[in-house]
């Protein structure tokens, strides 16, 4: 039957907590997200002490750095949020993140003060993930203990929308930024002020934050004093909750969080440094994707309400599964159609002995890659960006086949000389060419990873909040939250491109989300409760 609260109109106050509590965590996530839109500059910027596939690996592993104590930050905040309250953890969180950002763009640079400036921004981007990893399960909290009953999906959802819309948000800043000031400035200067305009959105979202109450659920049991004492022993301590906290982790988080980044941050990545396709036409393309998926994260928020939040979840999870290898297979030939012939027509072999192979990451910078042809040939391969398969021989020197053309490697100089020429003959480009990109099915086919991404993360906010005691809920579905999206996730571009440079398989790296994705369908389809029914200030 249908209740009063499903036709009932949003009231004012109910819109201005979805709107104060949204905006706040827009912000934040624009913070965040900035370092990942700006991997390849920061690369130049503070990892120029190595070569580029490792610098922008070690990049990729300062962004993950945030996500890697995301959790500390969720037992930490969390905790404070179910002894004190829900408003003022997430208003101290703003300021710890909004700080931080700020610093980044006044960080010196490697070439100014050397190995002190990657590590002083390591340590901030810890802060940053300290501060997110208390503002989600706050701010989802916070909402859903507003909302009326039948209706929490489609509240929620709108937290749901912040991560994408501050990425959304950063992307438009960044592109005006870069068309204003022009590449060659941006790369110098003009990047570090996406960082400082923060401080303007860091007052006006405080000031808006400050005008809020606290949550009915949490006034009504403070009134009561049936808080929580010992929210981390009673969350993790006791099997009856430690047992959803690990299947909300394995059967819903973990799933989640691949589909999300690999949607809108592989992605991203992918266009950029394997498709050689130019970073301001990449922040494009994906700004035109997150513009037409955005709104189904409310779409399948509501729906949640409907048909219950782990069909949709699940329904995702199997999609990416099935349809990765496809959709970013298609993505190769619509943006670099010349890469995707030229693998197709003269396909880079190394036949080495695999003894004399090395994984093409050097964490330190020290490693040549220069004491077998096998590292010569691969170490040139991956500064090319070209994918190669491997073939193992027993005997005789490394040498790389391109297409009929078979190539021993004498010695690093004359391999790296005769390489371009070789490559150009073959068909493969040095970057997409704008004039062969297909902008229209590229944006199809980003619109597709991001509806993925709405299915997951849509009804994942309501989930998590139902599935845990109201006294215990900050802390208890924010450690799963920030496991899932800050390890599973937050790794998956360092450990995908990763498994790219080691293997030269471009596609490599989608076995990572894949396999995470297969694992939370499992476990989910056999551990996973329906949660829409529950009520929101529940005790057991």
């Amino acid at each position: 039957m249908t209740t009063a609260a499903d036709t009932a109109p949003l009231r004012d106050s109910q819109v201005k907590v979805i709107a104060a509590s949204s905006l706040g965590t827009v912000f934040e996530w624009y913070d965040f997200y900035l370092y990942g839109l700006l991997a390849s500059v920061i690369t130049a910027q503070f990892f120029s002490g190595v070569n580029e596939t490792t610098g922008f690996i070690l990049a990729l592993a300062a962004f993950a750095a945030g996500f890697a104590v995301r959790p500390f930050g969720a037992l930490v905040f969390g905790r404070i949020g179910d002894l004190v309250g829900r408003k003022n953890t997430f208003l101290v969180t703003m300021g710890i993140m909004g700080a931080s950002t700020f610093a980044v763009g006044l960080l010196p640079s490697y070439a100014s003060i050397g190995v002190a400036a990657p590590l002083m921004l390591v340590a901030l981007r810890l802060l940053q993930g300290l501060a997110l990893g208390g503002e989600y399960g706050g701010a989802a909290t916070y909402v859903a203990e507003h909302a009326p009953e039948g209706k929490r999906g489609f509240y929620t959802s709108f937290i749901q929308t912040t991560a994408t819309l501050g990425l959304f948000a950063a992307l438009l800043v960044v592109i005006g930024l870069r068309t204003w000031l022009g590449e060659e400035a941006f790369a110098a200067w003009g990047w570090r002020l996406p960082f400082l305009v923060s401080a303007l959105l860091l007052a006006v979202s405080l000031w808006i934050r400050l005008q809020l109450n606290e949550s009915p659920v949490f006034q009504k049991m403070k009134e009561e004093g049936t808080t929580s004492k010992a929210p981390l022993t009673e969350a993790f301590g006791r099997w009856r909750n430690l047992k959803w906290v690990l299947v909300a982790l394995l059967g819903a988080v973990a799933g989640q969080a691949v589909v999300w980044y690999t949607g809108q941050f592989y992605a991203l990545f992918y266009l950029e440094r394997i498709l050689k396709v130019d970073g301001a036409t990449a922040n494009m393309l994906i700004a035109a994707a997150l513009l037409i998926g955005t709104p189904f994260f409310v779409v399948f928020g509501w729906l949640s309400d409907k048909i219950g939040r782990k069909p949709i979840i699940m329904a995702g999870c199997a999609l990416a599964a099935v349809s990765y290898f496809p959709l970013f297979g298609a993505l190769t030939s619509a943006a670099n159609p010349a890469l995707a012939e030229a693998q197709a027509s003269a396909p880079v072999t190394v036949m080495a002995d695999p003894a004399t192979c090395s994984v093409q990451f050097d964490p330190i910078g020290r490693t040549a890659f220069d004491k077998t042809g096998c590292d010569i040939a691969k170490s040139a391969l991956a500064r090319a960006g070209i994918p190669y398969s491997n073939a193992a021989q027993a005997s005789g020197p490394a040498a790389v086949r391109i297409g009929d053309v078979v190539i021993p490697v004498a010695d690093k100089a004359s391999f790296d000389a005769a390489l371009p020429g070789l490559l150009a003959d073959a068909g493969y480009p040095a970057k997409a060419d704008p004039a062969q990109l297909n902008s229209a099915l590229v944006i199809a086919i980003l619109t597709a990873l991001v509806l993925l991404v709405t299915m997951v993360y849509g009804p994942i906010a309501a989930l998590l909040v139902e599935l845990f005691p109201s006294r215990i809920r900050y802390t208890a579905m924010s450690l799963p939250y920030h496991i899932g999206n800050g390890w599973f996730g937050g790794f998956l571009p360092t450990i995908a491109f990763a498994m790219v440079a080691a293997t030269g398989d471009i596609y490599a790296g989608l076995w990572y989300p894949i396999g995470v994705a297969v694992l939370t369908l499992i476990v989910g389809l056999l551990f996973l409760p329906e949660t829409f029914r529950r009520k929101v200030d529940h005790e057991n």
